[in-house]
């Protein structure tokens, strides 16, 4: 089978793709694994909401219209988004279809899948980027007696074992699944490494309001000084509730969750703590009020400052003077280490050299380098600070397919008459 373009991944940034080729009357096919919006449908714990508010969460031709703005999509509300809009566009979608390979076939790709062969000019890779767990190697040193969990296979506390759980990671996934098993009355320990702290609220609005009003959403990949430490920034602490309200460590801490160090090691049946978690935690509590104080500029800087509530600081972080450094894994406390270390996208498919010693894909906002005709979209800052959230996605499929349609013009023979051959 031949077409043009094949994007693979029928997820919100495949369908959104498929909108800009379809205004362009690019000839393409998207290619799923599963059914539309299949990560969202499998591999998301049971009561994850978005961290952005239901008004930012719209996709090219289909904004929210719903009676809730201001609240946060659960998860089956957002696969009913994301299977309105697939209704709505009526892509050229190929379900239940596995892409085993994609390769080079002279100056095309050849897409091998479970269910036929593909051979197309350009193909754009919308699969995700959280397709596999980011599990360090010291997991491998737990100790028999202990569970090992990814944030990617959990989904409610009750799959867990009775007994207490240290939680490795702070971001937005492990602060909320930390406060869930949690409250499930299990004892839970948490293990904190680089985090970004922000407030749901502030002065009145969400977060993500302010992070658009003063710019910092649409930041560029290409206006950062260095875009591969700022593709690596972890997920803030941020959860999605209809109160609103904000889940930092101090949250934590009161309800009586305990704060360790990063997760160093693991010897002897001992889980071993860095000596840095008062540091860790005052750069996070640093960078928020910077982020905070920008804000406030910006409200003077409009004459603004009696539209909106008055400007405060949140109390810092709050940190036992001595933190324990280290934490038995063999006394039958613990049963289960729940790993929120992250998230990578699986390339085991990918035949093609465009993959770095680390098994990164080579790219520039989202043009593959060293090959031609290749796109990637859906990673966290792929060309702008809100790539990675659903309403970022129109900005960049937007620029992809114009960059994929010069791509494919300058590709065009004509003949000597000017006729396109």
């Amino acid at each position: 089978m031949r077409t043009t373009t094949v994007v693979i991944g029928a997820g919100h940034s495949g369908l959104a793709v498929s909108h800009f080729l379809s205004a362009r009357s690019i000839d393409h096919v998207v290619l799923e694994r599963g059914e539309v919006a299949n990560s969202w449908r499998t591999e998301r714990w049971d009561s994850l909401r978005l961290l952005t508010p239901n008004w930012k969460t719209g996709l090219p031709g289909l904004p929210y219209d719903g009676k809730d703005p201001d609240g946060y999509m659960t998860m089956p509300e957002v696969v009913d988004f994301i299977d309105r809009y697939a209704r709505l566009l009526d892509p050229p979608l190929e379900t239940l279809t596995t892409v085993l390979s994609v390769r080079k076939d002279g100056e095309d790709y050849e897409v091998v899948t479970d269910r036929g062969d593909w051979l197309c000019r350009s193909v754009v890779l919308a699969s995700g980027g959280f397709n596999l767990p980011k599990v360090p190697p010291i997991a491998a040193a737990l100790p028999t007696s202990v569970d090992s969990v990814t944030s990617l296979d959990y989904r409610r506390p009750s799959d867990l074992r009775e007994g207490a759980v240290l939680v490795v990671g702070v971001s937005a996934t492990g602060i909320q699944i930390a406060e869930e098993i949690h409250r499930s009355g299990r004892p839970v320990t948490v293990s904190v490494g680089e985090h970004v702290r922000l407030p749901r609220v502030y002065r009145g609005k969400d977060i993500h309001w302010w992070m658009d009003m003063v710019g910092v959403s649409n930041e560029r990949f290409d206006e950062v000084d260095d875009i591969i430490r700022a593709r690596r920034v972890p997920s803030p602490q941020l959860v999605g509730t209809p109160e609103r309200k904000t889940l930092d460590l101090n949250f934590l801490t009161d309800m009586g969750v305990r704060m360790v160090g990063r997760l160093a090691g693991i010897r002897d049946g001992k889980a071993q703590m860095s000596g840095g978690l008062h540091n860790k935690c005052k750069r996070a509590d640093l960078k928020m009020n910077r982020l905070l104080t920008t804000i406030d500029e910006w409200v003077a800087e409009n004459g603004l400052d009696n539209e909106f509530d008055p400007p405060h600081r949140f109390e810092p972080t709050r940190v036992e003077k001595s933190p324990p450094l280290s934490l038995d894994l063999e006394g039958g406390e613990v049963r289960t280490v729940l790993w929120a270390t992250g998230y990578r996208p699986d390339y085991s498919w990918l035949d093609v050299p465009v993959l770095d010693h680390r098994g990164r894909l080579r790219h520039e906002g989202g043009v593959v380098t060293g090959s031609p005709g290749m796109y990637r979209i859906g990673l966290n800052f792929l060309r702008r600070r809100k790539s990675s959230f659903i309403h970022g996605a129109e900005d960049d499929a937007r620029d992809l397919v114009d960059h994929l349609a010069a791509y494919l013009k300058a590709r065009t023979p004509v003949a000597s008459n000017g006729q396109v051959r």
